[in-house]
């Protein structure tokens, strides 16, 4: 639910144990961390295709139409819009999974990627389509940085573009929280602890790499959180920015959204022709690095 966010959590079994914060901008550290990279390898293109080409055959974008990769990490989307034909814009701050995406982008002459942070205004009516997937929104503290992002991207919008929004499903994902789980991957180990509170999902990342003597500084744990936005809470912050809800699924075989079963919350979102956004004071962002 939308409300004032804390960063400290606490769960309950036999006894109550506090957990660790998550810093304000834990993203900023942990997405150009190698470790992030490699414990999140397994997120491929095989996964990443077969969503996008759905997500085409749904949507019909224009020849040629302009796409905004929102949150694009190490490009993986970005590429299967751009092979469709599309001038795709992949926009993130990591600066590591921008150099990752950049060493692929060279077979296609209408993708580039564009650091910046997304609660700075990327552009008026640039693009056609916005697209925000596997949960790169809900990281902030701040209520106020979510309908920040969704202004800017309502802002970015031309008149009858679409906003793509792939979310998890809160409930669905609270159910099946694993609390623990151990993940060794080229003789690192990951061990993972989840919890949750009122406001945010959390997992906690402590890193066993034993090549950590070669690179003390190097943290050797991170703490993920997001927050906990249902369906109703998109449809307020979309309000709140003249975007309208006119699809919802729930899965990336894009079957309906069901809120007690589904693994997903993907929202497609219009913004009408015409319309005239409550903030209309946006402008190309300042941090922009191309």
């Amino acid at each position: 639910m939308i409300a004032t966010a804390t960063a400290t959590a606490t769960h309950t079994s036999a006894q109550t144990t506090a957990h660790p914060s998550a810093k304000p901008d834990w993203f900023a550290s942990w997405f150009d961390s190698e470790h992030y990279h490699r414990l999140y390898a397994h997120r491929d293109e095989r996964e990443a295709f077969p969503f996008i080409d759905g997500l085409i055959a749904r949507l019909r974008p224009a020849a040629g139409a302009d796409m905004l990769d929102l949150g694009c990490g190490s490009g993986r989307h970005a590429r299967r819009l751009a092979s469709h034909g599309f001038r795709v814009t992949g926009m993130d701050l990591s600066a590591e999974s921008l150099s990752r995406a950049r060493q692929q982008r060279s077979a296609w002459a209408f993708l580039r990627f564009v650091r910046q942070d997304m609660r700075e205004p990327f552009g008026d009516e640039a693009f056609d389509h916005v697209f925000s997937l596997f949960t790169s929104f809900g990281y902030f503290e701040d209520p106020a940085d979510h309908l920040a992002v969704v202004r800017n991207m309502a802002a970015s919008l031309r008149a009858g573009g679409r906003l793509v929004l792939d979310y998890l499903n809160v409930r669905d994902a609270e159910r099946r929280l694993a609390r623990d789980e151990t993940i060794v991957r080229d003789d690192v180990t990951y061990r993972i602890t989840r919890w949750s509170d009122s406001e945010a999902i959390f997992k906690r990342i402590e890193i066993d790499d034993p090549r950590g003597a070669r690179s003390p500084a190097a943290p050797l744990e991170h703490v993920e959180r997001v927050a906990k936005l249902t369906l109703e809470d998109f449809r307020f912050l979309f309000a709140l920015s003249g975007l309208q809800i006119e699809e919802t699924y729930g899965d990336y075989q894009l079957a309906p959204f069901d809120v007690d079963a589904s693994p997903r919350l993907i929202m497609i979102a219009r913004r009408p022709a015409g319309e005239v956004l409550p903030d209309a004071a946006h402008r190309l962002g300042r941090h922009a690095q191309v």
